[in-house]
């Protein structure tokens, strides 16, 4: 397991089948809590990227025609070995991204509850191979197979580690594919030491290969690479387009979970408490760097003063703080860029004549780390930056609406359709507007639990294609029909 501590060594940030190597263009991995440097990783490079895409193409020949039985067995066995070293996994994901312990611990639940699950899909394949179509003629046969798709790319971000890994890597797994794993730079340390607890868990060399690094040494090449036959990709949309246009120059498979820019709308009938303690969640859990933060609320006219004014109080209690110390509810965003970003953000929606209710800047008694107040805007331009932007922070904007009608409008809005979430007594009423929102995901009177058997994805410029459920397996599956006379 990787040290928790900084030490002059430098880590291994590549792994070549099962070779670890540490010589490649130095990554600094900064703990945002403190902007202290806890460890320096080796990553890789254009060449370095080659040397895993044949390491996963060498192993793909065994893995694919493995049963699933087996890969089943494999997947359950990391499922446990990530429930056995889950404190230690905690422990990094706070220290590495910044984000509270409670909420690390539930990172890693999630982790183990997808791999259980795609175990379970995997232990199906074997019996539903070969599965007989039925045909309009009798002198004509047909049967389904089901392929892996070869070679796959993953590409995943910093605000989960290790999440976004397990949504895509235990699906590929299960569908027998062999991997190249591209962590982000900013958050290896989670996705290294999940990576150390695969191997023991005997996945076969070469099955999962990791290069850690940047976009351009490494997103790119993998992702224009001609023996890649998929990627998958979860960041920004501009990051987005870019992995598409390199797939593009070879055609292959792309599935991306992109930007978000959600609306959480308060019906007028809406449980005003329960509708706080969901605004606050939706826009501040992981310190609103989710792209399923429901940063945008709609809220009832008549209820708008007591909402904002109940509102406010709860964002000024929230404890900020160091992830590592008891009752903390919200930590640091995940490096001086973000932080950086965020307050660029505040500055414009300031400017441009926001009313900020609260927050808008650093902590008091937090000189160090990369801090930003729970913060909320009132009166904001519907063509504003705030309005319409991924923030990826801890800001939230709410406007009064007059009818459901327009609610749904303005939710809809924009270029966004990742997630929403209705608050409302009427359940009729809240599942008419569920229905009528361009969203993947809806709540109703939820917090934003996601579990392995829903789809995740959106609309728009949210996504291309699912993850999770069964729509996650057949990312990484080709269809193959069988057709025979006589």
């Amino acid at each position: 397991m990787l040290p928790p501590e900084c030490s002059s060594e430098v880590l291994a940030g590549v792994l070549i089948g099962e070779q670890w190597l540490a010589d490649g263009p130095p990554l600094e991995v900064i703990n945002p809590s403190t902007e202290a440097l806890i460890a320096t990783v080796g990553g890789g490079n254009a060449e370095t990227v080659e040397l895993a895409v044949q390491s996963a193409a060498a192993a793909f020949a065994q893995w694919s025609t493995s049963t699933g039985a087996l890969r089943a067995q494999v997947l359950r066995r990391i499922a446990r070995g990530i429930q056995q070293n889950r404190q230690t996994l905690m422990a990094l994901q706070s220290r590495n991204n910044g984000k509270p312990l409670a909420e690390a611990g539930l990172d890693v639940d999630d982790v183990i509850a997808t791999f259980d699950y795609y175990a379970d899909l995997a232990q199906g394949l074997d019996a539903a191979q070969d599965r007989d179509v039925e045909l309009p003629v009798s002198d004509y046969a047909a049967r389904l197979r089901r392929e892996p798709c070869g070679v796959v790319a993953l590409i995943v971000p910093w605000n989960f580690p290790m999440v976004t890994t397990a949504w895509k890597l235990a699906p590929a797994l299960a569908a027998g594919c062999t991997v190249v794993l591209k962590p982000s730079e900013v958050t290896p340390l989670p996705e290294l030491a999940l990576a150390r607890i695969i191997l023991e868990a005997g996945l076969p060399a070469g099955v999962l290969n990791i290069v850690c690094g940047t976009g351009l040494a490494v997103g790119a090449p993998l992702s224009a690479h001609s023996q890649v036959a998929k990627i998958s990709f979860t960041g920004s949309n501009a990051v987005g387009v870019q992995v598409m246009q390199r797939a593009a120059e070879t055609v292959k498979g792309v599935s991306l979970e992109l930007g978000g820019k959600s609306s959480l709308i308060v019906l007028e009938d809406a449980d005003l408490e329960l509708a706080v303690e969901l605004t606050c969640g939706g826009g501040f859990y992981n310190a609103g760097q989710m792209c399923s933060a429901t940063s945008r609320v709609l809220v009832a006219e008549h209820l708008a003063d007591a909402f904002v004014a109940k509102v406010r109080a709860r964002a000024q209690a929230i404890i900020v703080g160091d992830p590592f110390v008891d009752g903390v509810q919200m930590g640091a965003l995940v490096n001086r860029a973000q932080y950086e970003r965020v307050l660029a953000h505040i500055a414009r929606g300031l400017a441009s004549g926001a009313r900020l209710e609260c927050g808008g800047g650093r902590p008091q008694g937090l000189a160090q780390g990369f801090y930003v107040a729970p913060t909320v805007f009132t009166d904001v331009a519907l063509d504003s930056s705030l309005w319409n932007e991924e923030i990826f922070g801890p800001v939230i904007c709410i406007r009064s609406f007059g009818t459901e009608a327009e609610a749904i409008a303005l939710a809809n809005q924009g270029d966004f359709g990742l997630v929403a979430t209705v608050v409302g007594r009427d359940r009729v009423a809240a599942n008419r507007v569920a229905d009528a929102l361009q969203a993947g995901m809806v709540w109703i009177n939820a917090p934003q639990v996601i579990f392995p058997q829903t789809a995740w994805g959106g609309y728009k410029q949210s996504s291309i294609g699912r993850e999770l459920g069964p729509w996650g397996l057949a990312a990484f599956q080709e269809l193959k029909h069988v057709v025979s006379a006589g």
